[in-house]
């Protein structure tokens, strides 16, 4: 497949880990996810890295991380040489969930059609993510109503932008 100015299409690819030191002596590694989608550590996914692409030959938790085996990688050594390597896979399509990397760059507009911002940076918070314009105001995602790559649509209490 070829983008629009000849060249071959690059597939964007997502952080989804990070490997942060070696476990034991048989190549295993310790992995930080910062995705929930624990399935992109499934038995034969081949996530991508400075490293070259890694696939997993198994992978189990330990505590809030994971001990993760990949193919090829049988010692202590070889799980050295991948401390603090990022691990990246690509985004999954599913219209049915809010993804960062689709909301980052929207329009957001209400209801009522009345443009209220750009989307610049999702923040994490406990008790709902929160949508940060460019001009500055938080919207918590519970908020949302509809949403696609290009625009969010919020149905934001009265008096929100009020500040």
């Amino acid at each position: 497949m070829a983008s629009a100015d000849g060249g071959p299409d690059q597939v964007a690819l997502l952080e989804i880990g990070r490997i942060t030191k070696p476990h034991g002596l048989r190549g295993e590694v310790v992995v930080k996810l910062v995705t929930d989608r624990v399935d992109r550590l499934d038995r034969g996914t081949v996530l991508a890295s400075d490293q070259g692409e890694l696939v997993v030959r198994s992978a189990r938790p330990h505590q809030d991380r994971w001990i993760v085996a990949f193919e090829g990688r049988s010692t202590r050594e070889h799980a050295d040489a991948l401390r603090s390597v990022v691990l990246r896979a690509e985004a999954i399509a599913d219209p049915d969930q809010l993804w960062v990397h689709d909301m980052v760059g929207a329009t957001v507009v209400t209801v009522a059609g009345e443009t209220v911002g750009r989307c610049v940076g999702v923040i994490a918070n406990p008790a709902a993510d929160l949508i940060e314009l460019d001009g500055g105001a938080l919207v918590p995602v519970v908020f949302v109503v509809d949403h696609s790559a290009a625009r969010i649509t919020i149905d934001p209490p009265e008096g929100l932008f009020d500040l």
